[in-house]
Protein backbone atom coordinates (compact mmCIF):
# COMPACT_ATOMS: atom_id res chain seq x y z
CA UNK A 1 0.00 0.00 0.00
CA UNK A 2 1.11 3.73 -0.78
CA UNK A 3 2.52 5.40 2.00
CA UNK A 4 0.55 8.19 2.55
CA UNK A 5 1.48 12.11 3.26
CA UNK A 6 1.66 13.55 6.61
CA UNK A 7 -0.56 15.91 7.53
CA UNK A 8 0.72 19.72 7.10
CA UNK A 9 2.38 18.91 4.03
CA UNK A 10 2.63 20.95 1.09
CA UNK A 11 2.31 19.99 -2.55
CA UNK A 12 2.91 22.33 -5.76
CA UNK A 13 3.57 24.75 -3.16
CA UNK A 14 0.34 25.49 -2.70
CA UNK A 15 -1.85 22.58 -1.73
CA UNK A 16 -1.47 22.20 1.96
CA UNK A 17 -2.91 18.16 2.73
CA UNK A 18 -5.14 18.42 5.99
CA UNK A 19 -6.49 14.97 6.14
CA UNK A 20 -6.27 11.66 3.87
CA UNK A 21 -9.93 10.14 2.88
CA UNK A 22 -9.03 7.35 1.25
CA UNK A 23 -6.52 5.11 1.06
CA UNK A 24 -5.25 1.98 -1.35
CA UNK A 25 -3.28 0.06 -4.09
CA UNK A 26 -4.33 2.63 -6.89
CA UNK A 27 -3.98 6.09 -4.57
CA UNK A 28 -4.37 8.20 -2.09
CA UNK A 29 -7.17 10.93 -2.00
CA UNK A 30 -6.54 13.79 0.26
CA UNK A 31 -8.27 16.54 1.69
CA UNK A 32 -6.37 20.36 0.89
CA UNK A 33 -6.36 23.76 1.60
CA UNK A 34 -5.34 26.07 -1.09
CA UNK A 35 -3.19 28.17 -0.14
CA UNK A 36 -3.72 30.67 -2.59
CA UNK A 37 -7.67 31.03 -2.36
CA UNK A 38 -7.68 31.02 1.41
CA UNK A 39 -11.35 29.05 2.19
CA UNK A 40 -11.12 26.37 -0.36
CA UNK A 41 -10.89 22.88 0.31
CA UNK A 42 -10.06 20.62 -2.27
CA UNK A 43 -9.81 16.42 -3.07
CA UNK A 44 -5.70 15.41 -4.75
CA UNK A 45 -5.77 12.32 -5.81
CA UNK A 46 -2.60 10.79 -5.84
CA UNK A 47 -1.35 8.27 -8.56
CA UNK A 48 1.79 6.69 -7.99
CA UNK A 49 4.00 4.75 -10.57
CA UNK A 50 3.95 1.44 -10.82
CA UNK A 51 7.43 0.38 -8.79
CA UNK A 52 7.97 -2.41 -11.33
CA UNK A 53 7.48 -0.69 -14.43
CA UNK A 54 10.44 0.30 -16.78
CA UNK A 55 11.51 3.92 -17.62
CA UNK A 56 9.59 3.77 -21.04
CA UNK A 57 6.50 2.15 -19.32
CA UNK A 58 6.00 4.79 -16.74
CA UNK A 59 6.82 7.29 -19.66
CA UNK A 60 3.75 6.11 -21.74
CA UNK A 61 1.68 6.25 -18.19
CA UNK A 62 2.80 9.50 -17.33
CA UNK A 63 1.51 10.72 -20.81
CA UNK A 64 -1.40 9.10 -20.61
CA UNK A 65 -2.30 10.53 -16.95
CA UNK A 66 -1.80 14.05 -18.51
CA UNK A 67 -3.77 13.20 -21.34
CA UNK A 68 -6.78 12.28 -19.18
CA UNK A 69 -6.28 14.29 -16.90
CA UNK A 70 -6.56 17.35 -19.14
CA UNK A 71 -9.77 15.38 -20.63
CA UNK A 72 -11.47 15.48 -17.17
CA UNK A 73 -10.47 19.04 -16.78
CA UNK A 74 -12.92 20.41 -19.10
CA UNK A 75 -15.77 18.56 -18.21
CA UNK A 76 -18.49 20.70 -16.26
CA UNK A 77 -21.37 18.94 -14.96
CA UNK A 78 -23.47 19.94 -11.65
CA UNK A 79 -23.16 16.24 -10.40
CA UNK A 80 -19.38 16.20 -10.81
CA UNK A 81 -16.76 17.87 -8.75
CA UNK A 82 -14.70 19.76 -10.98
CA UNK A 83 -11.12 18.73 -11.56
CA UNK A 84 -9.21 22.19 -11.29
CA UNK A 85 -5.26 21.42 -11.89
CA UNK A 86 -3.37 18.58 -12.02
CA UNK A 87 0.50 18.15 -11.59
CA UNK A 88 3.73 15.60 -10.99
CA UNK A 89 5.57 16.38 -8.52
CA UNK A 90 8.66 13.67 -7.13
CA UNK A 91 7.05 11.10 -9.63
CA UNK A 92 3.90 11.17 -8.21
CA UNK A 93 0.98 12.57 -10.73
CA UNK A 94 -1.57 14.24 -8.91
CA UNK A 95 -5.01 15.19 -10.01
CA UNK A 96 -6.87 17.92 -7.78
CA UNK A 97 -10.99 18.80 -8.08
CA UNK A 98 -13.67 19.97 -5.90
CA UNK A 99 -13.49 18.79 -2.10
CA UNK A 100 -17.58 17.62 -1.71
CA UNK A 101 -18.93 17.84 1.93
CA UNK A 102 -21.24 15.36 3.17
CA UNK A 103 -22.05 11.65 3.35
CA UNK A 104 -21.66 8.90 0.19
CA UNK A 105 -24.45 6.82 -0.14
CA UNK A 106 -22.96 3.73 1.69
CA UNK A 107 -22.82 5.48 4.72
CA UNK A 108 -26.48 6.70 4.76
CA UNK A 109 -27.53 2.75 3.30
CA UNK A 110 -25.60 2.04 6.21
CA UNK A 111 -27.64 4.08 8.95
CA UNK A 112 -30.76 3.21 7.61
CA UNK A 113 -29.46 -0.80 8.03
CA UNK A 114 -28.74 0.15 11.96
CA UNK A 115 -32.11 1.33 12.19
CA UNK A 116 -33.58 -1.72 10.54
CA UNK A 117 -35.31 -0.14 7.42
CA UNK A 118 -34.91 0.31 3.62
CA UNK A 119 -34.28 3.51 2.53
CA UNK A 120 -37.59 4.82 0.61
CA UNK A 121 -38.01 4.10 -3.71
CA UNK A 122 -38.67 7.94 -4.20
CA UNK A 123 -35.98 8.65 -2.29
CA UNK A 124 -33.31 6.40 -4.06
CA UNK A 125 -34.84 7.52 -7.27
CA UNK A 126 -34.87 10.91 -6.30
CA UNK A 127 -30.68 10.34 -6.19
CA UNK A 128 -30.87 8.09 -9.22
CA UNK A 129 -32.13 10.68 -11.39
CA UNK A 130 -29.35 12.90 -10.35
CA UNK A 131 -26.61 10.12 -10.93
CA UNK A 132 -28.09 9.02 -14.31
CA UNK A 133 -27.75 12.73 -15.58
CA UNK A 134 -24.08 12.81 -14.46
CA UNK A 135 -22.95 9.50 -16.27
CA UNK A 136 -25.45 10.63 -19.27
CA UNK A 137 -23.27 13.68 -19.61
CA UNK A 138 -19.89 11.26 -19.34
CA UNK A 139 -21.46 9.20 -21.69
CA UNK A 140 -21.89 12.06 -24.17
CA UNK A 141 -18.52 13.48 -24.60
CA UNK A 142 -16.63 13.09 -28.12
CA UNK A 143 -15.27 10.55 -27.41
CA UNK A 144 -17.62 8.97 -24.35
CA UNK A 145 -16.17 8.89 -21.18
CA UNK A 146 -16.68 5.76 -18.87
CA UNK A 147 -16.31 5.75 -15.28
CA UNK A 148 -15.93 1.82 -14.30
CA UNK A 149 -16.29 2.30 -10.56
CA UNK A 150 -19.67 3.28 -9.52
CA UNK A 151 -21.12 2.54 -6.16
CA UNK A 152 -22.62 3.58 -3.64
CA UNK A 153 -19.37 4.57 -1.59
CA UNK A 154 -18.51 6.98 -4.84
CA UNK A 155 -21.57 8.94 -4.31
CA UNK A 156 -21.74 11.97 -2.11
CA UNK A 157 -25.02 13.74 -0.81
CA UNK A 158 -24.05 16.89 0.30
CA UNK A 159 -25.42 18.95 2.55
CA UNK A 160 -28.04 20.75 0.08
CA UNK A 161 -29.37 17.88 -1.11
CA UNK A 162 -27.55 17.33 -4.14
CA UNK A 163 -25.65 14.11 -5.52
CA UNK A 164 -22.10 14.53 -6.51
CA UNK A 165 -20.28 11.10 -8.21
CA UNK A 166 -17.39 11.71 -6.41
CA UNK A 167 -14.47 9.54 -7.93
CA UNK A 168 -12.98 10.40 -11.37
CA UNK A 169 -9.90 8.17 -10.21
CA UNK A 170 -11.62 5.53 -12.71
CA UNK A 171 -12.19 6.57 -15.71
CA UNK A 172 -11.54 5.10 -19.35
CA UNK A 173 -11.96 6.98 -22.35
CA UNK A 174 -13.60 5.52 -25.43
CA UNK A 175 -11.30 6.00 -28.91
CA UNK A 176 -13.15 6.85 -32.00
CA UNK A 177 -12.49 3.57 -33.29
CA UNK A 178 -13.84 2.11 -30.17
CA UNK A 179 -10.81 0.60 -29.30
CA UNK A 180 -9.51 0.26 -25.47
CA UNK A 181 -7.80 3.67 -24.06
CA UNK A 182 -6.79 2.58 -20.61
CA UNK A 183 -5.82 5.29 -18.20
CA UNK A 184 -3.48 5.29 -15.42
CA UNK A 185 -5.89 6.70 -12.79
CA UNK A 186 -8.04 3.34 -14.02
CA UNK A 187 -8.92 0.24 -11.43
CA UNK A 188 -10.73 -2.62 -12.06
CA UNK A 189 -14.01 -1.57 -10.04
CA UNK A 190 -15.29 -3.13 -7.64
CA UNK A 191 -16.30 -6.88 -7.17
CA UNK A 192 -20.02 -6.17 -6.56
CA UNK A 193 -20.66 -3.57 -8.89
CA UNK A 194 -18.65 -5.12 -11.84
CA UNK A 195 -20.42 -6.69 -14.67
CA UNK A 196 -18.13 -10.22 -16.33
CA UNK A 197 -16.84 -8.32 -19.46
CA UNK A 198 -14.59 -5.65 -16.80
CA UNK A 199 -12.88 -8.57 -15.62
CA UNK A 200 -11.55 -9.68 -18.66
CA UNK A 201 -8.19 -7.81 -18.64
CA UNK A 202 -6.57 -5.53 -21.16
CA UNK A 203 -7.88 -7.35 -24.28
CA UNK A 204 -11.69 -6.90 -23.15
CA UNK A 205 -14.24 -4.73 -24.34
CA UNK A 206 -16.10 -2.38 -22.15
CA UNK A 207 -18.67 0.35 -23.20
CA UNK A 208 -21.29 2.67 -21.74
CA UNK A 209 -23.51 -0.45 -20.91
CA UNK A 210 -20.43 -1.57 -18.26
CA UNK A 211 -21.17 1.78 -16.52
CA UNK A 212 -24.93 1.08 -17.11
CA UNK A 213 -24.62 -2.32 -15.50
CA UNK A 214 -22.90 -1.17 -12.40
CA UNK A 215 -26.11 1.22 -12.11
CA UNK A 216 -28.17 -1.26 -11.87
CA UNK A 217 -26.28 -2.86 -8.96
CA UNK A 218 -25.96 0.31 -7.20
CA UNK A 219 -29.91 0.77 -7.44
CA UNK A 220 -29.88 -2.62 -6.31
CA UNK A 221 -27.95 -2.56 -2.90
CA UNK A 222 -29.79 0.83 -2.18
CA UNK A 223 -33.17 -0.30 -2.13
CA UNK A 224 -32.60 -4.05 -1.10
CA UNK A 225 -30.04 -3.78 1.59
CA UNK A 226 -28.77 -6.55 -0.43
CA UNK A 227 -25.34 -6.63 -1.78
CA UNK A 228 -25.94 -8.23 -5.38
CA UNK A 229 -23.95 -11.27 -5.96
CA UNK A 230 -20.62 -10.85 -7.91
CA UNK A 231 -20.84 -11.70 -12.13
CA UNK A 232 -18.47 -14.51 -11.34
CA UNK A 233 -20.99 -16.03 -8.63
CA UNK A 234 -23.72 -15.31 -11.13
CA UNK A 235 -21.83 -16.87 -14.00
CA UNK A 236 -21.84 -20.08 -11.83
CA UNK A 237 -25.21 -20.36 -10.85
CA UNK A 238 -27.54 -18.11 -12.85
CA UNK A 239 -30.28 -18.39 -10.19
CA UNK A 240 -28.40 -16.81 -7.28
CA UNK A 241 -29.63 -13.09 -8.59
CA UNK A 242 -32.93 -12.25 -6.50
CA UNK A 243 -35.62 -10.34 -7.43
CA UNK A 244 -35.10 -7.10 -5.31
CA UNK A 245 -39.37 -7.33 -4.70
CA UNK A 246 -38.36 -10.78 -2.74
CA UNK A 247 -35.88 -8.50 -0.36
CA UNK A 248 -38.33 -5.94 -0.36
CA UNK A 249 -41.88 -5.70 -1.24
CA UNK A 250 -41.72 -1.87 -1.50
CA UNK A 251 -40.06 -2.18 -3.84
CA UNK A 252 -42.21 -1.50 -7.23
CA UNK A 253 -42.31 -4.46 -9.64
CA UNK A 254 -41.28 -1.45 -12.90
CA UNK A 255 -38.02 -0.24 -11.02
CA UNK A 256 -37.36 -4.05 -9.62
CA UNK A 257 -37.72 -5.38 -13.57
CA UNK A 258 -35.62 -2.01 -14.96
CA UNK A 259 -33.06 -2.89 -12.55
CA UNK A 260 -32.46 -6.66 -13.46
CA UNK A 261 -32.65 -6.02 -16.83
CA UNK A 262 -29.31 -3.68 -16.56
CA UNK A 263 -27.63 -6.19 -14.10
CA UNK A 264 -28.02 -8.60 -17.61
CA UNK A 265 -24.98 -11.02 -17.63
CA UNK A 266 -24.21 -10.26 -21.68
CA UNK A 267 -24.16 -6.41 -22.33
CA UNK A 268 -26.13 -6.78 -25.45
CA UNK A 269 -29.18 -8.00 -23.51
CA UNK A 270 -28.84 -4.35 -21.21
CA UNK A 271 -30.24 -1.22 -21.96
CA UNK A 272 -28.15 0.79 -24.98
CA UNK A 273 -27.80 3.61 -23.12
CA UNK A 274 -28.31 5.44 -19.45
CA UNK A 275 -31.35 7.04 -20.59
CA UNK A 276 -33.06 3.92 -21.78
CA UNK A 277 -32.28 2.37 -18.52
CA UNK A 278 -33.96 5.58 -17.10
CA UNK A 279 -37.21 5.29 -19.32
CA UNK A 280 -37.81 1.80 -18.23
CA UNK A 281 -37.33 2.91 -14.31
CA UNK A 282 -39.90 5.45 -14.59
CA UNK A 283 -42.31 3.56 -16.60
CA UNK A 284 -42.35 5.18 -19.81
CA UNK A 285 -40.95 2.24 -21.58
CA UNK A 286 -40.68 -1.57 -21.03
CA UNK A 287 -37.84 -4.28 -21.22
CA UNK A 288 -37.72 -6.42 -24.09
CA UNK A 289 -39.59 -9.24 -24.16
CA UNK A 290 -37.28 -12.08 -21.62
CA UNK A 291 -34.99 -9.22 -19.93
CA UNK A 292 -34.83 -8.24 -16.56
CA UNK A 293 -36.85 -11.68 -15.65
CA UNK A 294 -32.94 -13.39 -14.97
CA UNK A 295 -33.51 -13.50 -11.11
CA UNK A 296 -35.27 -16.19 -9.46
CA UNK A 297 -39.08 -16.00 -8.89
CA UNK A 298 -39.75 -16.18 -4.89
CA UNK A 299 -41.96 -19.13 -5.50
CA UNK A 300 -38.38 -20.89 -7.10
CA UNK A 301 -36.47 -19.40 -4.36
CA UNK A 302 -38.13 -21.15 -1.67
CA UNK A 303 -38.49 -24.51 -3.39
CA UNK A 304 -34.41 -24.05 -3.44
CA UNK A 305 -34.57 -23.24 -0.60
CA UNK A 306 -36.50 -25.90 1.36
CA UNK A 307 -36.48 -28.67 -1.20
CA UNK A 308 -35.59 -31.29 0.83
CA UNK A 309 -38.78 -30.85 4.00
CA UNK A 310 -40.91 -29.91 0.14
CA UNK A 311 -39.78 -33.75 -0.87
CA UNK A 312 -40.26 -35.15 2.84
CA UNK A 313 -43.87 -33.39 3.20
CA UNK A 314 -45.16 -34.91 -0.45
CA UNK A 315 -44.19 -38.18 0.71
CA UNK A 316 -45.45 -38.12 4.13
CA UNK A 317 -49.05 -36.95 1.94
CA UNK A 318 -48.79 -40.01 -0.47
CA UNK A 319 -48.43 -41.90 2.33
CA UNK A 320 -51.17 -40.53 3.93
CA UNK A 321 -53.65 -40.88 1.23
CA UNK A 322 -52.41 -44.48 0.87
CA UNK A 323 -53.47 -45.48 3.79
CA UNK A 324 -56.95 -43.69 4.33
CA UNK A 325 -57.25 -45.36 0.62
CA UNK A 326 -56.51 -48.95 2.56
Amino acid sequence: MLVAHQNGTILRERYQLTKIVGQGGMGNVYRAEDMRLPGRLCAIKEVPPDPQATPAARAQSHQQFLKEASILARLDHPNLPKVSDFFTEEGHDYLVMDFVPGKDLQQILRASHEDGRFLEEHIVMSWAEQIFDAIAYLHRQDPPVLHRDIKPSNIKLTPDNRIKLVDFGLVKQLAPDDSRTITVVQGRGTVLYTPLEQYGGEGSHTDVRTDIYALGATLYHLLTDFPPPDAKARFLNPHILRDPCTINDNISHRVAKAILWAMEMHPDNRPDSVNEFWQALIGNTLPPRGRGETAVSSLELIIQQNLVPIIIAFALFIVAILITIL
